[in-house]
């Protein structure tokens, strides 16, 4: 499991992950939703603001890691976690990335795309909003040597857009992410 919280949120002009959501910043919350699935280690990819986001992960159990590398973009957050978790788990069979802002991502979605993953026999499984596959993504580790070649400020899209390969979850709330404090403010209104 990683999470991608290294971004700068520019767009917010604060950082995301420590905004207050459910009596918890966003980051404290996709923690607990990682820890709280089937799927482990949780490993949480810091950058920007990394001093004040370390604050944030209080449980041990919780492999933090800072991607100095984090101005670069989502791909070097994607790299920098798919290395670590292949150095504390090396016999790992896949991985899931999610992000930060979704705030209504459930531990149960994820483990339904380590169900639908299983059941299907299929190396990546997506959730499904917008009409697209999106994150979060469980990719089988014989994605891992694409997923270090991403560069720039650009995911693994591409990669979910192979339909042959990709099982898709609905996660009908998926697209409710937070890039603006408009988007930040609208939050209260969809509960």
């Amino acid at each position: 499991m990683i999470l991608l919280a290294a971004g700068a949120s520019i767009r917010l002009g604060t950082p995301k992950q420590l905004l207050n959501y459910k009596g918890s910043s966003f980051l404290k919350n996709m923690i607990a939703v990682a820890k709280n699935s089937k799927l482990s280690p949780v490993i949480v990819v810091l950058g920007a603001n990394v001093t004040s986001l370390a604050g944030e992960i209080t449980e041990s159990a919780i492999h933090a890691v800072h991607n100095e590398d984090w101005a670069e973009g989502i791909a070097s957050s994607i790299r920098c976690g798919i290395r670590v978790l292949e150095k504390f788990e090396p016999a790992v069979d896949a991985a899931v990335i999610m992000v930060c802002d979704q705030p209504f991502l459930t531990s149960s979605l994820l483990n339904d795309l380590l169900t639908a993953q299983q059941k299907t026999g299929k190396p990546i499984a997506a959730a499904y909003y917008d009409n697209i596959p999106g994150t979060p993504a469980l990719f089988h580790k014989v994605f891992f040597p694409e997923l270090l070649l991403l560069k720039g400020d650009k995911g693994a899209g591409r990669m979910l857009q192979q339909e042959n390969l990709v099982v898709t979850v609905p996660f009908p709330m998926g697209a409710v992410d937070v890039d603006t404090m408009n988007d930040y403010k609208k939050l209260d209104k969809i509960d």
